[in-house]
């Protein structure tokens, strides 16, 4: 048992190694075929409404009932201890530097990153990729670049809205149930959350951004077994770009950290 268990942690990992060297690989495509003109300008706006404007319904609900919970949370239990009023400080920084960008992020990987990953893996399997390289258009350039322009564009804009949205539900919250004055509780937020908060957040957002859509592309480009594989290869383009937010999010953290501690 020991031994089998072994030698599927040993599969798992070679499996990990070879999906972060093929991302890897993709992404230095991307980097070349991304100085080479020209660029189609269509397809990033399409690409940008499709990624940006469709999912913006699902983030700024998200967003709104995060900061809403997160109040309510924050304010019962703070109540206890007489900490009622250092909720608003809490709640948004806690929004623009963590909650924002990783919340939106992660609702862009299920929502985007499975559209992305299902529809490159469709054209895959139907040969439409193949099509595209026997016309000597490259298929990174016309498929993969414009999903990543969108993807680098769009999400920082969410996350400012979402950022907007969760502050607002939290403020909401603070005054209707926490019976906190409305005036105090925006002071208190704009003074405790400075550019650097902003910029920390955003900044996570342009790797986040990447995560997704590279990996969608990565695993929509490498569909095997046709209709059935498409399924497959959407689900491990979700979830291998929710583990790498979730995971990159603690050394993007600590990197900031580091770079505005030295500023």
């Amino acid at each position: 048992m020991i031994q089998n268990l072994g030698s599927t942690f040993q599969s798992r990992l070679a499996s990990a190694a070879s999906i972060l060297g093929g991302m890897g690989l993709l992404t230095s495509q991307v980097f070349r075929e991304l100085g080479r003109r020209p660029l189609n300008i269509y397809l990033v706006v399409e690409q940008i409404y499709l990624v940006g404007i469709k999912s913006l319904g699902l983030v700024l609900i998200t967003a709104l009932s995060t900061g809403m919970v997160m109040a309510l949370q924050f304010g019962l239990g703070l109540e206890k201890f007489g900490g009622k009023l250092y909720v608003p400080k809490i709640v948004a920084l806690s929004i623009v530097r963590e909650m924002g960008p990783v919340f939106c992020s992660l609702m862009l990987a299920a929502r985007v990153g499975a559209g992305i990953a299902s529809e490159i893996g469709s054209m895959t399997v139907t040969q439409q990729i193949d099509a595209i390289r026997a016309l000597g258009t490259s298929p990174i350039k016309r498929i993969v670049i414009p999903r990543i322009i969108a993807c680098l564009i769009a999400l920082p804009l969410l996350c400012v809205l979402g950022n907007v949205f969760g502050i607002l539900g939290s403020l909401a919250v603070e005054v209707w149930e926490l019976g906190l004055d409305p005036m105090f509780a925006l002071q208190k937020m704009f003074t405790t959350v400075v550019i650097m908060d902003l910029l920390t957040g955003l900044g996570k957002t342009v790797f986040f951004s990447l995560f997704i859509s590279i990996t969608a592309c990565y695993f929509g480009l490498n569909v095997r077994g046709g209709t059935q594989g498409v399924g497959s290869a959407t689900t491990r383009a979700v979830v291998t770009a929710s583990v790498l937010i979730l995971i990159g999010d603690f050394f993007l953290t600590k990197l900031f950290f580091i770079l505005f501690e030295a500023a």
